[in-house]
């Protein structure tokens, strides 16, 4: 027996082909047509793969966006949606009563934080294959079984479109709801970004007080702002900033479209947004979406950061609420 192991040739692992598709089908199909199938997948993403070579967004690995031990440890990150606001100061009162009910897909780590933001910031459109079921998930363990609800996406701002060319939520939704994954669910695009009408009194007062008290350094920094002259890149949102800069920026930022107010008016509806941070987003869109007459019973995200520790969704589910949620921040 010694002897035959000392025999065994022993393969080198750098010498062989290593398969990275762990998560997709195994196995010869049983039918002609699809293994037929199978193989011009196969062929069509080789020649893909020579024309615009690819890269997994997360582990580097050759030929394809998002590979499939990736694929599945996405998917495994967003097996158990969860109630996120616990760590959203803007969506709490000071007594620590919850102000909107978020529920979050995944938390915003590892390979989800990566293949999210290669689908906003790096144009992997593809990555909606894989994330919009995740955001299905959630959507589905929030509302249950009804199917009286809208889905409002949270809009992208001027300046990010432009940039991306797209808005992930909408993208995200609209790859849901041309495979019917949420079936009886309708999204109302009924928001739109408006620029705030204080947002040149906050940024005056700030450069007065950064600068002095001269009135014209004010002026100066206010352009200087529209410029883009010394101000973080356009499109970069909210990253970076602290809960009282990411409320002031997005305070009075949010309104129903035109037409839009009497299809929102006592229905229920869902915010859904693509990360939660402290809640600001999401409290200033349930906010326009009360004041048009829409009853907000809740919000879904793909992914949160901060999680709470130890609320997980069976603890407790989003309550649909029959009144109209508050939405001001104390």
């Amino acid at each position: 027996m010694g002897n035959a192991n000392k025999r065994r040739r022993v393969h080198d692992p750098d010498l062989g082909a290593t398969w990275n598709n762990g998560a997709r089908h195994r196995g010869r199909h049983p039918d002609r047509l699809m293994r037929l199938t199978q193989g011009l997948v196969v062929a069509f993403a080789e020649l893909l793969a020579v024309l615009a070579p690819v890269e997994c967004v997360c582990c580097g690995a050759e030929d394809s966006t998002l590979c499939g031990p990736c694929a599945r440890q996405v998917r495994l990150l967003c097996t158990s949606p969860f109630r996120a606001e616990g760590q959203a100061p803007a969506l709490l009162t000071v007594d620590g009563a919850v102000i909107l009910p978020v529920v979050a897909a995944g938390h915003y780590r590892d390979e989800l934080a990566q293949a999210l933001l290669s689908f906003k910031h790096l144009g992997q459109g593809r990555l909606a294959s894989v994330l919009a079921p995740a955001l299905g998930k959630a959507v589905r363990a929030a509302v249950g079984n009804r199917t009286d609800i809208f889905l409002v996406p949270i809009p992208s701002s001027n300046a990010a479109f432009r940039n991306r060319g797209f808005s992930p939520v909408h993208l995200l939704l609209g790859h849901l709801r041309r495979r019917n994954a949420l079936p009886g669910l309708q999204m109302k695009d009924a928001l739109k970004k408006v620029k705030s009408r204080l947002a040149w009194r906050d940024l005056v007062q700030a450069a007065r007080a950064r600068d002095g008290t001269s009135l014209r350094a004010g002026f100066a920094a206010l352009g200087a702002g529209i410029l883009g002259v010394g101000t973080r890149r356009p499109g970069s949102g909210q990253k970076g900033l602290g809960r009282g800069e990411r409320v002031r920026r997005v305070r009075g930022s949010m309104t129903v479209r035109l037409f839009q107010e009497r299809a929102l008016e006592g229905k229920a509806c869902i915010i859904v947004d693509d990360v939660l941070t402290t809640g600001a987003t999401l409290s200033e869109a349930a906010r326009a979406v009360s004041k048009a007459g829409g009853v907000v019973c809740g919000a879904v995200v793909l992914a949160a950061t901060r999680p709470p520790a130890g609320r997980g969704l069976s603890a407790e589910r989003p309550k649909m609420q029959s009144e109209p949620t508050q939405t001001k921040n104390k």
